[in-house]
């Protein structure tokens, strides 16, 4: 009979499991970060900006958050190694002490991000009169979110699957409502057109008259609606760690990632600026739970009724999906963290599916902070986690532009070229450089609004900037305690052989059983396997 100790170090050394297929990856990544921003957040978006600034700031940052994608996806499709993230990037391309500090700012944010995903369903529960205290939805919530991530990662995957699965279609089908309504398909038959942009107007004021509140009203919006987007490429990234196949899945979910960009959330923003007007009372009555929706407020106004409240559900599920999958994000994020020696040794152990039990109990403790509701009115909470977060996603962005150029860098110096690369854009390096700019600036005017007379509140000042001085104190508190590791890597220093055998081998194991088992396709269901490359999911 084995000790004790032969029992932990098999537990140890099983570490996570490649169950992650190509079509769960597809979904796991728009899926994932199709939450409560876009169902909800818009509404308030709309409210100050219009239409017209809506839409052109989702566009916007559309290409920019693709840059991200294509920039980070060039690292990880060279180097797919099992527990990958960012933060595993940035220490080993860039240096320990970036590494460290994103791994804990990953872990502490994606744990809020749980919080403000419940913390919005609680709001939208609201909608429908109900007597039970806010506390026990927030803990049925909690006990799923938490119990799905126990399950081994294959059935993680295809759980967030089917999740992820009713928000895409929900959005198909708000897109074509909108389309309806657009040409007076309502039950009023009124024909909608770009009346709303007419009336109250394309652009709005904010904080300032004239043209200076219209440049508040469209950075407000630019700023606010990076958070829809919030982490998408580092769930990609994640996910690839535990993909099969990463080096041909990975940049497949790359290449497909800009037309779900453009088709959810760009025509999504124009479709709300055709279907409700921007001066509904309802976009900033946070106490009204979804009816801060504006799909739920245009399908109200159009007088379909019952749809309010199949909407209001798909928002709840929204936002279940979306903390089920941050909360992968964050326990892996520690057992990568862990695994890199910049956590307790504890957090590396996973049970005999590949699962980083105690990875998932810490961070599943972050997820309790959306107790905070029960004493504060949510949609208070909601704000404050919103600045929060984004706060992390534009130093997560600017850091990724960086970890691709040190990247690039240390090619070039080891005589790696393209050819050698299993993933290349040609929108790099120069969508990096625009997106590191962009988001540099983001970042410090993420709370600019603060600034003007009779806006200044601390709570507001602190949620909005209190993550750059939290990351850069984890920065330089390691950096001091480790005064030997270099400030950054030299490229010819930078690891770029250590696994990549053991992932090309891995590799071509997976495609001599993928060609196996692969089955004669119907030359009659050639439209599908259109439809499915499309989409990434073939």
């Amino acid at each position: 009979m084995r000790d004790a100790a032969e029992e932990d170090t098999e537990v140890i050394l099983r570490g996570t499991k490649r169950g992650i297929k190509s079509r769960h990856a597809q979904m796991l990544v728009i899926g994932g970060t199709i939450g409560t921003g876009l169902f909800v957040g818009t509404g308030q978006a709309l409210a100050i900006s219009g239409p017209a600034f809506l839409f052109t700031a989702y566009l916007v940052i559309c290409f920019l958050v693709y840059g991200i994608v294509t920039a980070i996806t060039e690292v990880g499709a060279y180097l797919p190694v099992q527990g990958m993230s960012v933060a595993y990037y940035g220490n080993r391309i860039v240096s320990p002490s970036l590494g460290f500090a994103l791994g804990w700012m990953y872990w502490y944010t994606w744990g809020i991000s749980v919080a403000y995903e419940i913390t919005a369903a609680a709001v939208v529960i609201n909608y429908w009169p109900n007597t039970i205290p806010v506390a026990v939805w927030i803990t049925i919530m909690l006990v799923v979110i938490v119990a799905l991530n126990f399950f081994p990662v294959k059935i993680y995957g295809e759980s967030e699957f089917w999740f992820a699965s009713i928000k895409v279609f929900t959005i198909i089908g708000l897109l074509i409502l909108s389309v309806v309504l657009f040409f007076g398909g309502g039950p009023d038959h009124t024909r909608l057109g770009f009346w709303y942009w007419q009336d109250p107007g394309a652009t709005k004021e904010y904080l300032i008259g004239g043209a200076g509140g219209q440049f508040c009203a469209f950075l407000f919006t630019l700023i606010y609606s990076c958070f829809s987007f919030n982490f998408s490429p580092e769930l990609m990234i994640i996910a690839a760690g535990e993909m099969q196949s990463p080096r041909k899945n990975l940049p497949r979910a790359a290449l497909h990632f800009i037309w779900r960009l453009i088709v959810f959330y760009a025509l999504g923003a124009l479709a709300i600026g055709v279907i409700c007007r921007s001066d509904e009372p309802a976009l900033t009555d946070g106490g009204r739970g979804a009816a801060s929706s504006p799909w739920v407020v245009a399908i109200e106004k159009a007088g379909i009724h019952g749809l309010d409240s199949v909407i209001n559900a798909v928002v709840i599920t929204s936002a279940w999906s979306s903390g089920n999958s941050v909360l992968y994000m964050s326990s892996r994020s520690l057992y990568s963290l862990a695994i890199a020696g910049d956590a307790p040794r504890i957090f590396t152990r996973c049970n005999k599916h590949g699962v980083p039990v105690y990875a998932i109990i810490a961070s599943s403790l972050l997820s309790l902070l959306a107790y905070l509701n029960i004493g504060t009115v949510s949609g208070i909470v909601f704000n404050w986690f919103v600045s929060i977060i984004n706060t992390a996603a534009f130093i997560s962005w600017a850091c990724c532009c960086l970890i691709y150029f040190r990247f690039r860098k240390a090619c070039a110096v080891q005589g790696i070229t393209k050819s050698d690369l299993p993933y290349t854009s040609i929108l790099q390096p120069w969508g990096a450089w625009i997106c590191l700019v962009a988001f540099s600036l983001f970042g410090l005017l993420n709370g600019f609004s603060v600034f003007f007379p009779g806006n200044f509140t601390a709570s507001d000042f602190l949620t909005s900037y209190i993550g750059i001085p939290v990351f850069l104190l984890i920065y330089f508190g390691h950096k001091i305690s480790t005064t030997r590791e270099p400030w950054l890597r030299s490229p010819d220093s930078i690891d770029l052989k250590t696994g990549l055998a053991e992932i090309l081998a891995d590799e071509e194991s997976n495609n001599v059983i993928n060609t196996a088992s692969t089955p004669v396709k119907h030359i009659g269901y050639q439209w599908l396997r259109k439809w499915n490359t499309i989409w990434g999911w073939e």
